[in-house]
């Protein structure tokens, strides 16, 4: 397995791959990699020859205050994990930007709302860094996690909009035994938040089985101790956003039956 550091060495590798006839997937991620991104590398796979996964600490999509400087990077173990799974390649760049970069790519009406709104310009640093990736790994399928469902709505349209000529497989979220969505934050947690946390998960899923409004769905994740963000119906799925102490948790929960393929 190569691990690359510069955007010209990662777009010849994939550029001698598409000469060889081989179909690409690429795994955006940035690091700390758990279960979660174990099934997106997984179904990459499924649906590629050859698996490049990325890992890089986007820093435009993280909003002042934010936690650029101490979110995890153990790249070590990462990329053990990798090569325990197969991965082809693992581009790793220092530094996907110019000193002087001035472009970036938005998408103005899926970005608006739920976590656009209390980070601005987050999905913009989203936007930008994928469209990036996707230029210089040139991949024929691009896997998300249906974790960040916002995100996965925000690239679909993207790639729709800027004719990528890419496919996106999106993977349902990957939970750990106790509900809680798999995180490369969930580490933050104290030992009595995390106790807490599977809570979020439980109290959604109450909320869709019983047909609950958002305002009283928001009053029950206050009650046990989480400081709500939103609590929002769309597109077919309840989502929210909520802290527990200093750490930001997100999820979603579809209001019917979820159906996983590729």
């Amino acid at each position: 397995m190569k691990v690359l550091r510069s955007s010209r060495a990662m777009s010849a590798w994939a550029e001698e791959r598409r000469l060889e006839g081989r179909r690409l997937a690429l795994v955006p991620t940035m690091g700390a990699l758990h279960a979660g991104h174990v099934a997106l590398i997984r179904r990459a796979r499924r649906v590629a020859d050859c698996v490049m996964v990325s890992i890089y600490v986007n820093p435009t999509q993280f909003c002042a205050g934010e936690d650029f400087e101490k979110y995890p990077r153990v790249e070590h173990e990462d990329v053990v994990l990798c090569k325990q799974e197969g991965v082809d390649v693992v581009f790793a760049p220092r530094n996907l930007y110019a000193a002087d970069a001035s472009t970036r790519v938005e998408e103005t009406v899926l970005s608006r709302d739920r976590c656009g709104v209390s980070r601005p310009g987050h999905f913009t640093g989203v936007a930008t860094v994928v469209a990036k990736l996707l230029n210089i790994c040139r991949p024929h399928v691009a896997v998300f996690g249906l974790k960040d469902f916002q995100q996965c709505q925000v690239i679909q349209r993207m790639v729709r909009d800027l004719d990528f000529g890419v496919r996106l497989v999106f993977v349902p979220t990957v939970r750990e035994r106790d509900g809680l969505a798999m995180s490369s934050r969930n580490r933050y947690l104290s030992e009595e938040e995390r106790r807490l946390a599977p809570n979020f998960y439980r109290i959604l899923c109450d909320g869709v089985r019983k047909g609950m409004g958002e305002k009283i769905i928001a009053r029950e994740l206050e009650k046990v101790g989480f400081q709500v963000d939103y609590v929002t119906h769309s597109c077919g799925r309840l989502c929210a956003a909520v802290f527990l102490g200093s750490t930001r948790l997100i999820d979603n929960v579809p209001l019917k039956k979820e159906a996983e393929g590729d």
